[in-house]
């Protein structure tokens, strides 16, 4: 087992907590966590939280005490550490990611901050009506379900080109004030690839609630193949595959088991 934990010196929600890594493998790591029943939504994107009561269950489990200089320096070495900013949750890392223009690996992030303008090259957004359901369209490029989105354009803002997007998708004008930021995917391509660069690999998420319900939407731009609106459990079903999907889980409350 290649398993560390710090001490229990983390304060938050009034307890402290330490963190358990693995330097090998987040498969490692998600077995350890399971086997002493930490919740998932303690995983961290890199880590799990473990409140004080559970860290000496964990190593007698065998995770090996560290200092938390020596268990960050063990995660930045393995390639596993997810990057993010204070107050941000990490969701997932997603290896091998294939897409038409390349493969990647990609990481989902939780935030409400707006991503570094400079490093967006695409945005989409969740696109919800007043009972809920979701705007969905199906990408002729990408052959598969998904929300509003696509390539940024020059000279428009994020949220412009989430807006732009959205109407050229579906028809909905969508008022920009309204328009949330609520998460980002940073791209790491494994392979050569014709649009993601190292200064701009983040596509920036946002999300939406209009007043009505189910509003006329249109069948799409040409690269789109349909569109149409998805109550929780059919978003699921067209997307709970995809590599999004962990992040729409965490943004989304309504949308988990």
């Amino acid at each position: 087992m290649t398993v560390w934990i710090d001490e229990p010196l983390w304060p938050a929600h009034g307890r402290l907590f330490a963190h358990l890594v693995s330097d090998v493998s987040l498969d490692e790591l998600h077995a350890v966590a399971r086997s002493q029943g930490l919740h998932p939504r303690s995983f961290d994107g890199d880590h799990y939280d473990v409140p004080q009561e559970r860290w000496q269950a964990c190593v007698d489990a065998g995770a090996v005490p560290t200092t938390g200089v020596d268990l960050a320096r063990r995660l930045n070495a393995s390639g596993l550490r997810l990057r993010k900013r204070k107050g941000e949750r990490g969701v997932a890392r997603v290896r091998a990611v294939r897409f038409p223009n390349g493969t990647s690996d990609v990481d989902l992030i939780a935030s409400t901050r707006p991503a570094p303008d400079p490093q967006v090259f695409a945005a989409m957004v969740f696109v919800r009506d007043a009972a809920g359901d979701f705007a969905v369209v199906h990408s002729i490029r990408r052959d598969e379900w998904g929300c509003p989105g696509g390539w940024r354009e020059p000279g428009e803002s994020p949220v412009e080109n989430a807006v732009r997007e959205a109407f050229e998708e579906t028809g909905l004008r969508l008022d920009p004030t309204d328009v949330h930021a609520c998460g980002y995917e940073r791209f790491t391509p494994v392979d050569r690839d014709e649009v993601i660069t190292p200064d701009r690999p983040l596509l920036q998420v946002y999300r939406t609630m209009l007043p009505r319900h189910r509003p006329p939407i249109t069948e799409g731009d040409d690269g789109i193949r349909a569109t149409r609106w998805a109550t929780p459990a059919e978003l699921q079903a067209l997307c709970g595959h995809l590599f999004w999907w962990p992040l729409a889980l965490e943004i989304f409350a309504d949308l988990r088991p």
